[in-house]
């Protein structure tokens, strides 16, 4: 049985009594860009990704090293994190070099003067970015979730491969986190070609669960296949159903490609890895 709503119901009890609503901002920023990107298309034979809710660590020297252990040894071709920290007078994020990013930022901790949104990276440039900001607010702060939908160009291919990052809305009812969902289903829905859905999605409970499975069965989505020994290292709430995944569409994954890299410890989420190639649909 999960305790996880009690938990957070505590949580925020707790946090009103020592954190202003009024020190996290809605940011005006839809997306911070840097185009660096040496290759103009993805190699359809090999599309490596990494998906990895990063805790703010980003500014840690930690989550450096292990950041850059992960691209030495992976050498991811796009890069999905979220909770990623970035300073608002900075238009940089260190670790990059060779990859173009979007940034999202959906709040501004005027205490700290940092944003905090989720990042896309990839060796090449993107030729379209949309952010869908949550219409709710998770609560104390009032702060909204952020997906970023980024499109890029496949080597030899006519189609475009769509990519969307998303970080789901928490601490709140189902209803809310529904309607989330349902945004990213419509935005998603309208593209014909191939599609890679990763992110930390807080489905901390099996009703949550079940209405990310029907929306990723609606959109003919397929869940990037771990083992059971590598899928009981992603992150989970007690017993909850895992909180982080990838999807995709119109590309094959590799088989015994996808991991989990449990011995990374700067975040409390693990990072997951994935291979794919296109298939012609």
């Amino acid at each position: 049985m999960l305790v996880m709503p009690d938990i957070k119901e505590h949580a925020v009890i707790l946090a009103r009594q020592f954190l202003p609503y009024y020190r996290f901002m809605r940011t005006q920023e839809l997306t911070i860009d840097s185009s660096q990107g040496l290759q103009t298309e993805l190699n359809s034979n090999s599309i490596k990704v990494l998906n990895w809710n990063i805790a703010k660590n980003n500014f840690e020297k930690f989550w450096f090293q292990d950041f850059f252990k992960i691209l030495r040894l992976y050498q991811p071709d796009i890069i999905f994190l979220q909770e990623v920290r970035m300073g608002v007078n900075v238009e940089q994020i260190m670790g990059f070099t060779n990859m173009s990013w979007a940034y999202a930022p959906n709040f501004i901790d005027a205490h700290h003067q940092t944003y905090s949104g989720i990042l896309t990276a990839a060796k090449i440039s993107a030729i379209a970015k949309k952010v869908i900001v949550t219409k709710h607010h998770e609560p104390v702060f009032k702060t909204p979730k952020v997906s970023l939908i980024t499109e890029y160009s496949l080597s030899h291919q006519q189609q475009t491969l769509l990519t969307i990052n998303s970080h789901l809305i928490n601490f709140v009812d189902l209803d809310k986190f529904k309607a989330q969902l349902h945004e990213l289903e419509l935005a998603i829905s309208t593209h014909r070609g191939s599609i890679l859905f990763a992110g930390d999605f807080n489905t901390w409970s099996r009703k949550r669960a079940v209405l990310l499975e029907k929306t990723v069965i609606r959109l003919g989505l397929k869940e990037a296949h771990f083992t059971p020994e590598e899928n009981k290292k992603i992150k989970r709430f007690l017993l909850s159903p895992p909180l982080d995944y990838i999807f995709y569409r119109g590309l094959s994954e590799k088989p015994a490609t996808a991991k989990v890299l449990d011995e990374i410890c700067s975040s409390d989420h693990k990072p997951l890895l994935a291979e794919f190639t296109y298939i012609d649909t």
